[in-house]
């Protein structure tokens, strides 16, 4: 099924859900610099654009000027300040988004060595649902899925058993 290993699960399960609601024929604006998922998505048939590492906050510009078919944004919502802006400025029809969600035995992620990998926002499922919908975007499928380590504790035992990553298709409204 697939052509080798993916370093992550996430990365198969986002691209089961991808090729589930994206046809390979798709131009696709991947929100994010490039990334070892931009390949994965080009190695499956994918014509793929990133947007070059501008902060998405305060310019939208490629995101504004991309006449692709697509928007995809994995893991990225997260990060920014207002998602709801960008999430607006789509011109795309069609949208696959995911997010990790917040998880009540961990605080949000953030990094110690690289101050711009942080997380602003750690979503519940039902909080970027709502998101979606007052950006103008109609939820069609949605999937959670578990990211277990292989750690002894109760936080690892925890993370076999609650979802963390959430995926979802929408459409323009």
């Amino acid at each position: 099924m697939y052509e080798g290993k993916f370093p992550h699960k996430r990365y198969r399960h986002t691209l089961d859900f991808l090729k589930d609601h994206v046809p390979i024929t798709s131009t696709v604006l991947d929100l994010g610099v490039e990334n070892p998922f931009t390949k994965i998505m080009e190695d499956h048939g994918y014509k793929v654009e990133n947007t070059k590492g501008e902060d998405l906050d305060t310019n939208t510009s490629s995101i504004e000027n991309s006449s692709t078919e697509v928007v995809t944004a994995f893991e990225i919502f997260e990060h920014l300040l207002s998602p709801f802006t960008v999430l607006k400025s789509i011109k795309a029809n069609k949208l696959v988004a995911s997010v990790p969600l917040k998880l009540w035995f961990a605080s949000a992620y953030r990094s110690k060595t690289d101050k711009w990998d942080r997380h602003y926002h750690e979503f519940e499922d039902w909080q970027f649902d709502w998101l979606l919908e007052k950006a103008g975007w109609e939820i069609k499928d949605r999937k959670k899925w578990t990211n277990p380590t292989k750690k002894i504790g109760i936080r690892p035992i925890l993370r076999w058993f609650t979802p963390r990553y959430y995926i979802v298709y929408a459409e323009r409204k």
